[in-house]
């Protein structure tokens, strides 16, 4: 099994099989909440404007720009928001600087696209195992065109893991998720020092980062189930439904 990192999202990057799609702070760790919170559904969109024509008396509005909440959303992109937000039985349309751009980038070619982060790390990487049948790519957001370490660490934790689940050929960006994995004395460590974290603290949302920084607290996974627009439409998942 090819094991693949890809540090940012790019145009002309193919997908042949399973992609998890991390963007650690925040907008997988978010999104895993959401779902786990009760949501029934996630529309991630690439847009502000693209997430209000979604706009309906059963549909809430999340995402952020400039790490805060859009005029007119019902939430912002906090993982912790997200966990305790009256989301049940509803759709949430999520749009966000980075993630979901990501997302859609992954979901061009791929055949399962799936959102991981610290916080699902071990079953986003048990369903991606049971997915693939050739490939498991880990596709990093970043931040705003460059390279995050945030998720790049990330990336290495998920890639671990997935070596723990059976023999994988790591290629050259996981070779070095899995280095920058094991620089790090624990997540927190790792994520405090991203440039997603910095931009945090000077918006007052610093709380986020440890939240975002725990590992394998859930074991919610949001799957790639269909599109209706623009939107790509996740629904929850966990290991032992990947058929």
């Amino acid at each position: 099994m090819r094991l693949r990192v890809d540090v940012l999202p790019g145009e002309a990057l193919p997908y042949p099989d399973v992609v998890l799609v991390v963007d650690v702070i925040r907008a997988t760790t978010t999104a895993c909440c959401l779902l786990e919170a009760g949501a029934e559904a996630l529309y991630l969109v690439a847009g502000l404007e693209a997430a209000r024509a979604f706009k309906d008396r059963d549909v809430l509005l999340a995402g952020e720009v400039g790490g805060l909440k859009p005029p007119g959303f019902d939430l912002g992109n906090s993982p912790r928001e997200a966990l305790e937000a009256p989301v049940g039985g509803k759709v949430v349309v999520l749009s966000t600087t980075n993630g979901t751009k990501a997302a859609h980038a992954a979901a061009r070619t791929a055949k399962h696209v799936l959102l991981a982060s610290l916080y699902n790390a071990h079953a986003a990487a048990r369903l991606a195992r049971e997915l693939a049948s050739e490939e498991v790519a880990i596709l990093c957001a970043g931040k705003e065109g460059r390279a995050g370490l945030d998720d790049l660490y990330a990336a290495g934790v998920l890639a671990e893991y997935l070596g723990l689940l059976g023999e994988v050929e790591p290629e050259d960006g996981a070779r070095i998720a899995l280095s920058v994995k094991r620089s790090y004395q624990d997540p927190l460590e790792a994520l405090a020092l991203s440039a997603a974290a910095q931009a945090l603290r000077a918006v007052g949302l610093e709380a986020d980062v440890p939240f975002a920084a725990q590992v394998a607290r859930s074991a919610t996974v949001p799957l790639l189930t269909g599109r209706v627009g623009e939107a790509l439409i996740f629904r929850r998942a966990h290991p032992g439904q990947g058929g």
